[in-house]
């Protein structure tokens, strides 16, 4: 089978590789589509401090199932399904708390562990989650949106709510719909006018440029003053997650799901004076994607809309330069590695 390894930054080969054979409680998948997540692009470029090479990237997939033991859940060959791509170990104290999101040696596919970037892989029946009748490239979706789901979750947001969502990449732009999905009223920051407008059009109530001389002016007349309930840090840049303390208002909480790597200094006295809730948001639980199946087969969320651009599989290494080289035109790029048969 073709498989997609990333060797050392900014290589990538094409290898063939056995078609992997179950273990005892595995199926075999067939890989359909799978998306590149900002982890992937991270390791292709040398910046994910948890990616030892070589390594097979991608946790983002559809697939259809090839064979599948006895089981208690409907799971049969021919179903195209997703998975839920963060192992952990069982035993640990956030396990046994029943909080495997956050295990202490957590595994994520691609990143710790080989992922998805293959023909063919083994997953444990346990992982497996039917799609719901979702198609290959909605269901390839459904993990990035499950991050963004958990994470808008994490900070109980409520009808009504004013929510600010810094960042519109798409984390950002899954946050958004999972905002609308609760009923809030929701503002999208961002330094690219580009995508603003994919924010507009993903049923944001207001967008303002990050950066704008009169930045503080707008976020002001959309609060009448007080501060937004809900800020959502979706870049992962100390500036950012700043940004959200600034414009919280009194007693709101403060989400943060992008991956810093730098430090951030800030007084903290501001987090007593404002009552702040600070969220940090790791991983999903599979209950996250079992509710978004459900929530995109109901037509409600356009989740393809986010689809910017899809390459064949053995084109990888140009779909994984045109990220590095983003404008913010793109948001979710997949890779189709097969139809369903």
């Amino acid at each position: 089978m073709k498989a997609i390894c990333i060797t050392k930054p900014y290589e990538i080969e094409i290898r063939d590789l056995p078609v992997p054979v179950p273990a005892e409680g595995e199926a075999l998948l067939r890989i359909l589509y799978c998306g590149i997540c900002g982890a992937d692009v991270a390791s292709f470029t040398g910046n994910q401090p948890f990616t030892s090479y070589p390594r097979i990237p991608g946790h983002e997939f559809s697939a259809q199932i090839v064979s599948v033991p006895e089981n208690d859940r409907g799971l049969k060959p021919g179903d195209l399904v997703t998975c839920n791509p963060y192992f952990n170990c069982g035993s640990c104290y956030a396990c046994r708390k029943g909080r495997v999101n956050a295990c202490m040696d957590n595994q994520t596919m691609g990143v710790q562990r080989d992922g998805a970037f293959c023909e063919y892989i083994c997953m444990p029946v346990e992982r497996i989650i039917a799609g719901g009748g979702l198609n290959a490239r909605e269901l390839a979706l459904i993990e990035p949106f499950s991050i963004s789901r958990h994470a808008i979750g994490r900070g109980h947001v409520a009808p009504g709510d004013r929510v600010l969502i810094v960042g519109a990449g798409p984390i950002g732009l899954f946050a958004l719909l999972a905002a609308k999905a609760k009923g809030a009223e929701v503002t999208v920051c961002d330094l690219l006018p580009g995508r603003l407008d994919k924010a507009l059009q993903f049923g944001a109530d207001h967008v303002v440029l990050s950066g704008a001389p009169d930045e503080a002016e707008q976020m002001a007349a959309l609060t009448g003053g007080s501060g937004f309930d809900i800020c959502v840090e979706a870049c992962g840049q100390s500036v950012t997650f700043l940004k959200c303390i600034e414009r919280a208002c009194h007693g709101a909480q403060v989400i943060l799901i992008g991956n810093g790597k730098k430090e951030t200094t800030f007084l903290h006295s501001v987090l007593l004076k404002k009552e702040l809730n600070v969220y940090g948001s790791r991983n999903a639980f599979t209950a996250d994607f079992e509710d978004l199946i459900r929530l995109v087969s109901s037509g409600a969320v356009p989740v393809t809309g986010m689809i910017s651009a899809e390459y064949d599989c053995l084109d990888a290494l140009s779909a994984f330069r045109a990220l590095v080289q983003n404008d913010g035109s793109l948001e979710k790029v997949l890779l189709r590695f097969a139809d369903p048969a």
